[in-house]
């Protein structure tokens, strides 16, 4: 396998699946060509100046810059749907439309859903 597409479609907080999705991308970094594409809730993981430290964990979006190779893309009609805008997003992040998005799934080797 040469290339993996995470997606995350569930909120940062409230569940662990985001924090498993940027685990399982950064372990699959070694050796393969990394997606994570963030679709519905997701595309919140990248919103600029999270504060998480009252629930306790991390900050979900600044471990995104530890991981400069990992590809990151979100649905960007998602972000319209919840009235975000590009001004109040962190920038290692690549807005696509529902075409591209897809396609990014449809040419990875492998799909796992978070």
């Amino acid at each position: 396998m040469k290339s993996v597409f995470y997606l995350l479609e569930n909120a940062p907080y409230g569940s662990e699946k985001a924090f498993g999705a940027l685990n399982a991308a950064a372990v699959s970094l070694a050796g393969m060509h990394v997606t994570l594409g963030l679709y519905g809730d997701g595309v919140y993981l990248i919103l600029a100046g999270q504060e998480s430290k009252k629930l306790g964990v991390p900050n979900l979006s600044d471990i995104l810059y530890s991981y400069g190779e990992l590809r990151v893309i979100v649905h960007e009609p998602s972000l319209v749907e919840r009235g975000l805008f590009e001004e109040a997003l962190i920038e290692t992040a690549e807005l696509v439309d529902e075409g591209d998005f897809l396609e990014e799934m449809e040419s990875s080797d492998c799909v796992i859903l978070f």
